[in-house]
């Protein structure tokens, strides 16, 4: 059996938009995301709003994306994956809308870090001769 940890982060994000394929099939905009941790996804899903409103009315949300338009989408989240650069936990969200029936998608990556695990790394008396030598 494979291991998370053993998938590339590509792999898994694959495996992500695999999930989400009937899901992506109903929703014509909406926000996919992904949480990292050791460059391992976890939670992952999608946020929207599955009713509009107009002049008092209530509307059923429009077509969703074709599976043409879900592969252009797949395609342009791998390729944001080349902007990630040296963290390891964080959060990846791909805000997407069908345009003129052209998927545009909007990539935003956030990194976490935590100063606990940084005091390991940098020792209390490293920071005093840092703070002195200023």
């Amino acid at each position: 059996m494979v291991k998370l940890d053993q998938l590339s982060l590509a792999r898994q994000l694959d495996i992500v938009f695999k999930e989400l394929e009937e899901e992506l099939g109903g929703l014509s905009s909406g926000t996919v995301f992904v949480q990292i941790r050791n460059n391992v996804i976890g939670k992952f899903g999608i946020r929207h709003n599955p009713l509009a409103g107009r002049n008092g009315v209530i509307a059923p949300c429009e077509e969703g994306l074709s599976e043409a338009q879900q592969f252009s989408f797949r395609t342009m989240a791998l390729e944001s994956l080349k902007h990630k650069r040296h963290w390891t936990h964080g959060e990846i969200s791909y805000e997407f809308m069908v345009r003129q029936g052209i998927v545009v998608v909007d990539a935003i990556l956030e990194s976490n870090y935590n100063m606990a695990n940084l005091m390991i790394r940098y020792p209390r008396n490293t920071y005093a001769e840092a703070a002195s030598e200023s």
